[in-house]
């Protein structure tokens, strides 16, 4: 096809395609001015590839953009009969995306769903992707096309849109991107000549003036100034906004029509999905005859597409159209399709179109009302939350009662919520509360105001609000979740005397018969009312909970399970990643990627405590994928702190700096000291284990400073034996004193190895002669001590200081090699070169090589994390869906992953220790 002056927007797009050819995915965004020309380049790319390309297409339209998933159902109507070849969870989750079941849609597996179809279409040939006017696409649709547009990587599949803005933010930001700019006086003249060729020259001069290089302008105006419309276009010297221009040039075009004829257009400008039979039946109501149609399908503005629908060849003409007519002619012409829809999407539209009906003359209606909101529990099963919010925030406008308006709009703010619109749930919420007490909307919006806040806001308050909202829902079970969902605000923020509080309501609020485990709550209470560094001397010892226990939890609620740090304080982090790791691996063939996301970032942590840094990395990183697939903030912080963490042990400082900066700027500011706390302790890690003792102790401090945005009493007792090191290193004696007394009773509380481990290692760094070497060994000792390898190894490195310095080398060698040994399979190189250091003062010469860190470092991150799901017996298909990634590319990791470990195939990979640096078994 012919274009002027896109010379340099042809070359990109070829470029692009021609990637395609040899194996490389790609997206783009083509942006600009109405009008400017994006959908010429479409064209041409679309005709570029016809002959080697399996091409779908899609186009946003105004009235579409209310419908849930209409332009994914365009996009994927030619190759349906596919998706029953999709894993059964995907094709589930899709068909019920497109209403051709009755499955409940998850909108991100639907992703998923549309990732792993394109990337089986593209192994027969490329695939391209079309998408106009993606700013008029509905929410649902966009939200998919864009988590598949991010994710294409190595299959031969482009994705190609246009909008009239630049993507820096909403679901396009940071697509590539191409902005479409006005032609040059050349180019323009070229293309109005072409539009007019038997114009003069004075006519051909003032249009280019007046369009401004803008294609759709320099064809209408041209057309209207050559057939002398000087009266309505005046055409000045100066250049005029070509948006003004062209409506008043299909204005002019529009009166120039017969009156049936302009009710004709504006028929399909009221209903741009329909197909001319429907538009035919329509114009009957009306009273229409086939001259009126015809005079407007002749009329230069209307065309129809290859499925049969009719539309307007611009938007903006539509608008004008729509915009300019009466309201009592769009009410009638939004009853007269309403009255002839049939098809699958007729429940659908009918609605819409009576609520137009209504607007357009400014009335209510109850019925109509109630139309809305039965369309938007439709969508809302089908995954559309935000048309399910938009239809029930429409269904509000038009409700007579103001008891029915406070309810759809307390709805409806759940349903913006789960789509992650929090500014237009918040807007919803406070229309509600302006109808209705605070008390009903609570109650109706299942405690959404405290949801929010918990996620976008303050800790603190977030807490109040849930423990509030708990006491005012009538559902016993959702009142248990906000009064869990207060508990872990009241944690995260560090505050302890709320949490007790809370503690206190949720019991009054529950009584013990209705509770879902009443036998298990002493274990509960005895979890959340004291953490931390709290508890009572004369307080009996809890037995810790076994992973049976913990398992009965973590089927019925996530909430009930105590945050894995608290897990790691109260030494039952093994019995929680057994837990934790079967629910895993029966997540992992399903489709709930939202608790699985919160079990990896569960076992980030437990994964560290234990030694399994890899597996705690390879969990992070893959946690931290899916959450922000889909958009769990603070899931994903849990697996960056994790990540954090580890950098710390690895000596890698900048990452540390990196990650600390971020998380205090984010998280500080909204009370999350858990995360600010978290970040403190890392930074402080890293100046201890590099021998800056005082920069280390004026951080770890702060971890129980009253009032301070890093104290958490959990975390302050996690570090307290690296306080006590740091203390003692820096002439604090006091303060390791008081370390010592807090592991103490924490110890004698929870009977925690680790902790009666730290007690006897934090005696020890204080003691001095017999009784410091009696207590490095009863630190040693300890039953469990060594399943913190990690924390069993710094005691041995500190035990052989203090045996080196004793004079007692040969002991110190015994004691350094063992550490050694452990730091080096966990890459913790900054301990590491320090217990080299010391095995050299007494002699020892320590090996050098670093088999841990050359065999780890062979694999990238997501090989890492495909081997693992493939050793676990995953399909490729499975990974790919857990990994947001096609088939086809788990396919090149394997290829990869099998010759850098020195294995030939799939079932090798069984005898993979992914725990221990990647060594083979046996």
């Amino acid at each position: 096809m012919d274009l002027y002056g896109r010379r340099q927007e042809q070359a990109a797009l070829d470029r692009i395609l021609d990637g395609a050819r040899q194996g490389c995915g790609a997206a783009m965004m083509v942006w600009g001015d109405p009008g400017i020309g994006k959908t010429a380049l479409l064209e041409y790319a679309a005709e570029s590839a016809a002959a080697d390309f399996t091409v779908l297409r899609c186009g946003g339209t105004r009235l579409e953009s209310g419908l849930t998933f209409a332009a994914l159902h365009e996009l994927l109507w030619p190759v349906t009969e596919r998706i029953s070849t999709l894993p059964e969870p995907q094709a589930n989750a899709l068909n019920g995306a497109l209403g051709t079941s009755s499955d409940m849609a998850d909108r991100f597996l639907i992703g998923v769903a549309v990732l792993t179809l394109v990337g089986e279409l593209a192994k027969k040939r490329p695939v391209l992707i079309v998408a106009d006017d993606a700013q008029w696409l509905d929410e649902p649709s966009a939200q998919c096309l864009a988590f598949a547009a991010r994710r294409l990587g190595n299959d031969p599949v482009v994705m190609l849109l246009t909008g009239h803005d630049d993507p820096v933010e909403g679901p396009w930001e940071k697509l590539p991107a191409i902005k479409v700019r006005e032609l040059g006086d050349d180019d323009a003249r070229l293309l109005a000549r072409a539009v007019a060729p038997h114009a003069d020259e004075s006519v051909i001069r003032r249009t280019i003036r007046a369009a401004a290089g803008n294609p759709l302008a320099l064809q209408e105006l041209t057309t209207s100034v050559a057939a002398g419309d000087l009266s309505t276009h005046p055409l000045a010297d100066e250049r005029i906004a070509v948006g003004a221009r062209l409506r008043r040039a299909f204005r002019t075009r529009i009166e120039k029509l017969s009156a049936p004829a302009r009710t004709a257009l504006l028929l399909a400008a009221a209903d741009d999905r329909s197909d001319r039979n429907t538009m035919r039946q329509a114009a009957l109501v009306l009273g229409l005859d086939a001259l009126a149609w015809d005079e407007a399908m002749h009329s230069g503005l209307l065309t129809t597409r290859p499925d049969g629908r009719v539309c307007f060849r611009h938007q903006l003409m539509e608008a004008v159209v729509y915009e300019e007519a009466p309201p009592a002619d769009r009410q009638a012409v939004h009853r007269a399709l309403a009255s002839v829809l049939t098809g699958e999407n007729a429940d659908e539209l009918r609605p819409w179109h009576l609520a137009a009906a209504l607007e357009a003359v400014g009335r209510a209606g109850e019925e109509v009302a109630r139309l809305l909101e039965e369309s938007a529990h439709r969508s809302w099963a089908r995954g559309g939350c935000a048309t399910a919010a938009r239809a029930l925030r429409r269904a509000a406008k038009l409700s007579p009662s103001t008891d029915d308006a406070a309810r759809r709009l307390a709805h409806g703010a759940r349903a913006a919520w789960e789509a992650g619109h929090v500014d237009v749930a918040r807007g919803m919420l406070e229309r509600a509360e302006g109808l209705s007490s605070a008390s009903t909307v609570a109650d109706l919006s299942e405690g959404l105001r405290g949801l929010i806040e918990f996620a976008h806001g303050d800790l603190e308050t977030a807490c109040r609000q849930l423990a509030r909202d708990m006491e005012r829902v009538a559902d016993p079970g959702q009142a248990f979740r906000l009064g869990s969902m207060a508990l872990r605000a009241a944690w995260a923020a560090g505050q302890s005397t709320l949490q007790r509080e809370v503690l206190q309501r949720l019991e009054r609020r529950l009584p013990q018969e209705n509770f879902p485990h009443a036998d298990l709550l002493p274990l509960l209470r005895e979890w959340w009312a004291e953490e931390g560094g709290g508890g009572a001397d004369d307080r009996d010892q809890i037995v810790a909970p076994g992973a049976d226990i913990l398992t009965r939890l973590s089927g019925s609620s996530w909430l009930l399970m105590p945050p894995s740090p608290l897990a790691v304080a109260w030494g039952i982090d093994s019995a929680l990643q057994e837990a934790l790791r079967r629910e895993t691996d029966t997540l992992r063939h399903t489709d709930q990627m939202t608790a699985l996301t919160q079990a990896l970032a569960q076992t980030v942590a437990l994964d560290i405590a234990q030694g399994s840094w890899t597996s705690a990395t390879a969990n992070a990183l893959e946690g931290i994928q899916v959450a922000e697939g889909t958009g769990d903030d603070h899931l994903a912080a849990q697996c960056h702190a994790g990540l954090g963490w580890l950098a710390a042990a690895r000596g890698d400082e900048q990452t540390v700096t990196d990650f600390a900066a971020r998380f205090i700027e984010t998280w500080a500011p909204r009370g999350v000291r858990v995360f600010s706390a978290g970040a403190e302790w890392n930074l402080a890690m890293t100046a201890l284990f590099a021998g800056r003792a005082e920069e280390a102790l004026d951080r770890l401090v702060r971890l129980s400073e009253d009032g301070h945005h890093a104290a958490h009493p959990t975390i302050a007792l996690l570090a307290a034996a690296d306080t006590a090191e740091a203390a003692l290193q820096s002439g604090q004696r006091a303060t390791a004193e008081e370390q010592a007394r807090l592991l103490r009773r924490w110890a004698e509380r929870t009977g925690a190895a680790w902790a009666i481990s730290a007690t006897h290692l934090v005696q020890a760094l204080l003691a001095s002669g017999a009784d410091a070497e009696k207590q490095f060994r009863l630190a040693l000792d300890a039953p469990g001590a060594r399943s913190r390898p990690f924390n069993y190894a710094r005691t041995r490195l500190l035990y052989g200081e203090w045996l080196r310095r004793a004079r007692r080398r040969t002991d110190a060698r015994t004691q350094l090699a063992e550490a050694a040994e452990t730091f080096r399979r966990l890459d913790a190189a900054p301990l590491l070169a320090r217990t080299r250091a010391e095995q050299e003062l007494t002699g020892q010469h320590p090996r050098r090589d670093s088999p841990a860190r050359e065999t780890a470092a062979v694999l990238t991150p997501q090989e890492l994390r495909v081997a693992r799901l493939a050793a676990q017996g995953l399909t490729n298909r499975e990974i790919g869906a857990q990994l947001l990634i096609s088939p086809r590319t788990v396919g090149h990791h394997l290829a990869s992953v099998f010759p850098k470990l020195g294995i030939v195939s799939r079932a090798d990979l069984a005898r993979i220790d992914f725990g221990d640096g990647l060594h083979l078994i046996g």
